[in-house]
């Protein structure tokens, strides 16, 4: 029963909030399929299936409210969740920051989140996909670690005054790390989609294996300042922390990067490069996302930086109307606008350079500068006269993403990659950046 239709998540919702006798309230129903391949040391170690569900009901009287959740739907067991969330209300002190429930929304056209490819992914299919990334690791004598797996869910909200929002999902996620035998050398690589089609298993781990053939001889260079090329993987993990704290309560209250002194902020300032334009679309046929928010709020096409200006800052509805203005939800996804030219092409324009595949273990340094630190992994490489020259050992970095988008040199073409750190997924270029801060080496692969 994982996955409900429109109609049956609509019949079930109302019949939970015939139940409720609170003054206002408000469920949440989800559930979802999910099916996996975990390999490693070149062959499968587990596999397996989660169906899950769950339902979350929320009762308010006043500005007290409380929640409980149950995975049962039967009768009884429906009325026993309403019920139990309505003593915890009871209970509960009041929330000074509480916001009435929303009453009815007008969402944009359904956005094409749901793959019926990717739902219906057979066994079969999913074991071939992993046996050609293992086919590639054994034939250029390597050894691979890698996980892929897909789901399909479904998520819904009804509330008393009248609000009702329905959307279901796909997802294919797939990630690989190649190591040469002698452990010296590491190659990754790592995709997601809503559409199975688009994932080629064998193409990206042949990419993974490159990278760790290529990376076994790896030298080292001294720390110091170098002109980047940051493949999308590496510079996703970045560019998250600068525009996931794009939220005007933390700005307005002087706890971010974006605060000025007297309660002002930067909303509106060019803070990075003129070509760093950066924006939320939930329509958008790459990276498709939900009309709606959590707390029921449509999603729509939101510009955050355009021409390197802040234009936007996220506004839950609480300080939207302390601030007397819209508010604005965070968004599903985020896209930044690249250029025309391949990671290849970037490289062949770098006269001396070095080709970052990823950055891990990203800790925060000063939030006030957004300054954030990490290391190089699985396969970094010196550039001279646009070639690949040689390997290098991993470096410790020391860098600010708003820094990075001030000495911005080019951008690559926009594709969608998932983040090593937090699992997001973005639309993101390769970019090549000058005067990127490595502090120190990593003797890490």
């Amino acid at each position: 029963m994982a996955i409900l239709t429109e109609e049956q998540a609509r019949a079930l919702l109302k019949k939970a909030l015939s139940y409720s006798k609170a003054e206002q309230c408000e469920i949440n129903l989800g559930g979802g399929d999910s099916s996996n391949i975990r390999y490693a040391r070149n062959s499968v170690s587990t596999s397996g299936a989660i169906s899950r569900n769950s339902m979350v009901v929320s009762s308010a009287f006043g500005k007290k409210v409380g929640t409980a959740t149950i995975n049962e739907f039967d009768d009884a067991s429906l009325e026993k969740v309403v019920r139990r969330s309505e003593e915890l209300a009871q209970l509960a002190p009041e929330n000074p920051e509480f916001m009435p429930f929303l009453g009815p929304q007008t969402y944009g056209p359904p956005t094409k989140t749901f793959v019926p490819a990717t739902a219906n992914l057979t066994p079969k299919l999913r074991a071939d996909m992993v046996q050609a990334s293992l086919k590639v690791a054994k034939d250029a004598k390597l050894t691979a670690a890698g996980f892929l797996e897909n789901s399909t869910g479904f998520s819904a909200m009804m509330n008393s005054k009248g609000l009702f929002a329905y959307n279901t999902s796909t997802d294919i996620n797939f990630s690989v790390t190649l190591r040469t035998e002698d452990g010296k050398g590491s190659g990754y690589a790592t995709k997601a989609y809503n559409d199975v089609a688009k994932l080629d298993t064998l193409a990206f781990s042949k990419i993974a294996a490159t990278k760790a053939t290529g990376s076994a001889t790896a030298k080292a260079l001294e720390p110091g300042k170098y002109t980047v090329i940051l493949e999308p993987a590496a510079g996703i993990v970045l560019l998250e922390q600068l525009y996931g704290s794009l939220d005007a309560r933390s700005a307005d209250e002087g706890r971010s990067f974006l605060s000025l002194p007297g309660g002002k902020t930067r909303l509106g300032e060019k803070m990075v490069d003129e070509r760093v334009n950066i924006y939320s679309d939930p329509a958008n046929l790459d990276l498709p996302t939900s009309r709606w928010s959590g707390d029921g709020q449509a999603q729509n096409r939101v510009n955050w930086i355009e021409k390197g200006v802040v234009k936007n800052l996220a506004y839950s509805r609480y300080w939207a109307e302390k601030k007397g203005v819209q508010p604005i939800p965070r968004p599903g996804g985020i896209i930044m606008e690249g250029g025309t030219q391949t990671l290849e092409e970037l490289i062949k324009g770098t006269e001396k350079g070095i080709l970052v595949t990823r950055l891990w273990y990203i800790r925060p340094v000063d939030p006030q500068t957004l300054l954030y630190t990490g290391l190089t992994r699985d396969g970094t490489f010196y550039i001279e006269n646009g070639k690949i020259k040689f390997p290098v050992k991993n470096f410790r970095f020391n860098e600010s993403p708003v820094i990075m988008l001030n000495n911005l040199e080019a951008l690559g073409k926009s594709e969608r990659t998932v983040s090593g750190e937090s699992g997001q997924n973005a639309l993101i270029p390769p970019m090549k950046i000058r005067d990127f801060t490595f502090s120190s080496l990593s003797d890490a692969v």
